[in-house]
Parts: C-alpha cells; structure tokens; sequence
C-alpha cells in the first residue's frame, strides 16, 4: 500500500498553496476516492439506511402493518440504495457487495424488508438491464453517443443483446465502466 501512494503522490502536480488536496470527491450524492473506490460511498448509504430504519420502528410502533413497511422500505431504503448504481456498481468491491447484502439481510430479520426480498444484485441486476435497452432503443438518450457503433457482420453468429461493436476490454478499471460491463454481459 505504501508503494501504491508513493506511486500516487509521485504522479501528481507539486500543492497548490492555499489550496487543500482531497482524497475523495462528491459527484452528485456519490462518493469515489482517489482510487476509484466506492467503499465511503458504500458506507455513508448504509448508515444513512441504517438511521432510516429508526423511523420505521417509529411507524411500526404507531399500528403501521407489515405490507406498509414493506413498501415505505422499499420506496425509501432500497430507492437510497439503488441512486446512481449503473454508475458505481462496476467498482464495488466484494466487501462493499456483502455489506449490502448484510444490511439487507439485517432488515429482513428485524422485519422491515419482505422475507422473499430479492438479491441486491439481482436488482441493480436488473435496473442495469432496462437503463442499456432504454439507451439502445433511443438515439437521444444522453448516454447514447457513448456506446460503439452498431456492428457490421456478414456471418451467421450466435445472437446477442445488442447490436454494437465490442470494443477493447483494457484495463480492469476501464471494464468497471457501465457501458463496457453491459456490451460483454451475456455475449458468450
């Protein structure tokens, strides 16, 4: 780790006086650090889920029944949970993954979540899934002008979800991208 930062801070422009260098930045209610991790992001969700949790204990104990906590846990925890994760669902690690599934699985035992609550993954699964077909069913999407062009192939191949080039799969970074992770998903 030592050398990664020296590596790091050998790379980077000399301070600017004045001026305060931070390890993480805020895009948009997303935190990523400098090494393009999620972890904080992870963290700052889950408690702030975990805070969420004490105002359905308030609504259970005032005669809410299961089926409405249920759905307020859904319409408020799970939506915390899913904001912006297209975009950094490609970079958690498998810590950040069991962390939510553990939170998950915290919920459903205390009975905010429905028992036969789906897998997380299976969710951004998902969401992931119907974001790629919207952006390849509308040329005016704004993540569009992102994707490669439609492939050009005169062999009979086997099917795929889409119709784009493949481009080059560089650098595990570079493969954490929504867009890269969605054109290989499912092609072999």
């Amino acid at each position: 780790m030592l050398i990664k930062r020296e590596k790091l801070n050998a790379t980077l422009p000399p301070p600017i006086s004045g001026i305060s260098r931070s390890t993480s930045l805020n895009i948009l209610g997303v935190t990523i650090t400098s090494s393009l991790s999620v972890a904080d992001h992870i963290h700052t969700i889950v408690t702030s889920c975990s805070q969420t949790l004490h105002a359905l204990r308030v609504l259970r104990s005032q005669g809410l029944p299961a089926e409405g906590l249920f759905e307020v846990f859904r319409g408020v925890i799970i939506a915390k949970l899913l904001y912006a994760a297209s975009a950094w669902w490609g970079f958690t690690s498998a810590n950040d993954k069991q962390r939510l599934a553990a939170f998950i699985r915290r919920s459903i035992r205390q009975g905010f979540c429905a028992p036969d609550f789906a897998n997380f993954s299976d969710i951004i699964d998902h969401a992931d899934d119907d974001l790629f077909k919207q952006i390849l069913s509308n040329p005016n999407h704004v993540l569009a002008p992102l994707l490669p062009v439609k492939a050009e192939s005169h062999y009979s191949l086997r099917s795929r979800p889409h119709d784009r080039q493949l481009i080059p799969k560089l650098t595990k970074l570079y493969d954490s991208n929504f867009i890269v992770r969605m054109l290989y998903k499912q092609v072999y």
